[in-house]
C-alpha cells in the first residue's frame, strides 16, 4: 500500500496547513486543538530527505555528492538554499 505524502499547504490558498485533530491508532484517544506542523514537517519531502540524507552521511556534502552522482557545488546549493527557506520559516527572513 502506499503511504500518502502530509499535505503542509492548503490547496486553496496556499497558506501553511495547522493540525485540528489527532488520534491514537492503539487506544482511539483522539486530541482536538489547532496545533503547528513541527519545523521540519513544514518541509517538502524532498527537503526532508536531503536532511536525512545529511545526517545519514555525517554532514559531509562530499559523500552526499557521490551518493547522488553530483558535484559538491550542486550539493553545498541546496544546502544553502534549505538554509535560507529554514531561517525564513524561523525569523520570517532571508539570510
Amino acid at each position: 500500500m502506499a503511504t500518502k505524502n502530509l499535505p503542509t499547504r492548503c490547496p486553496s490558498c496556499s497558506n501553511s496547513l495547522a493540525v485540528r485533530q489527532m488520534a491514537c491508532s492503539a487506544c482511539s484517544t483522539q486530541l482536538e486543538g489547532l496545533f503547528d506542523l513541527p519545523l521540519l514537517a513544514q518541509l517538502s519531502r524532498e527537503d526532508q530527505e536531503f536532511i536525512v540524507q545529511f545526517v545519514l552521511t555525517g554532514g559531509s556534502l562530499k559523500d552526499m555528492a557521490k551518493l547522488w552522482a553530483v558535484s559538491y557545488p550542486t550539493v553545498r546549493n541546496r544546502l544553502d538554499d534549505l538554509i535560507s527557506k529554514v531561517n525564513l520559516a524561523v525569523n520570517g527572513e532571508k539570510k
